[in-house]
């Protein structure tokens, strides 16, 4: 597992995609709360990250798929999957590997934007006026929900040899996931309307950005992964024999 990790970690720093990825990243989440005038700090007023954690998880949608589109689809596309498979690996070990790195990466994205947290804590007004709580609740949110994206991005790599077609399956399972079940709660009234919204990311996200950790939604963002991952085995292993 660990070989796979930092085969496909070097492999993406090696490569100018992710330089190209991260930056993009940081360039749209420094837009959204230094720049915009509808999301952006200064003008907002107060010291908090809210239009961040709002609008981070859209972006994910769209960098977390770029990264993990290759993952398993180039291995198949040009045949080097038979090389793995013959390899002393396990199946779940290629794909543990494999998430860990996506996700590592998606983790040295976010790093960096830790800055605008720092920024605003001196911005306020007196200095730390921030809900730090909150805060460090949804950067947890993010890592989850993250891991998330990781785990389906790699599943849906696992179905085609076709990149492109990859991402874009990702990319829409993980709306759908995310904001597509929220929406088609509204539709609900009652216990069918929060049993709907429940099993949407975004339900179990925002309740982390409040800034209490509950164990439900841990619960429920780590099976959901797991679930994921066990997809990707699943496919991998009907492939390989």
């Amino acid at each position: 597992m660990l070989i796979i990790l930092k085969k496909e970690f070097s492999a993406f720093l090696n490569s100018l995609i992710a330089y190209i990825v991260i930056g993009v990243f940081l360039l749209l989440t420094g837009l959204v709360v230094w720049i915009y005038p509808d999301s952006n700090v200064l003008d907002y007023g107060y010291a908090d990250m809210a239009s961040f954690f709002e609008l981070c998880p859209y972006i994910l949608i769209l960098i977390s798929p770029a990264i993990t589109m290759r993952m398993l689809s180039e291995e198949f596309r040009t045949g080097t999957i038979e090389l793995l498979f013959t390899k002393p690996l396990s199946t779940s070990d290629i794909v543990t590997g494999k998430f860990l790195a996506s996700l590592s990466i998606l983790l040295l994205a976010l790093i960096p934007t830790l800055i605008y947290y720092f920024s605003i804590y001196q911005l306020g007004n007196p200095v730390g006026n921030i809900d730090s709580a909150s805060v460090a609740g949804s950067y947890f949110g993010l890592v989850l929900l993250a891991s998330a994206y990781s785990a389906i991005g790699l599943f849906t790599s696992s179905l085609t040899s076709n990149q492109v077609v990859a991402f874009i399956v990702a990319a829409t399972l993980s709306y759908f996931f995310y904001d597509g079940l929220h929406q088609l709660a509204q539709l609900f009234r009652g216990s069918a309307q929060y049993y709907t919204d429940y099993f949407s990311l975004s339900f179990h996200y925002s309740s982390l950005g409040r800034g209490v950790i509950d164990s439900r939604n841990l619960i429920f963002l780590l099976s959901f992964v797991v679930l994921f991952i066990m997809g990707t085995i699943l496919v991998l292993d009907k492939k390989k024999n």
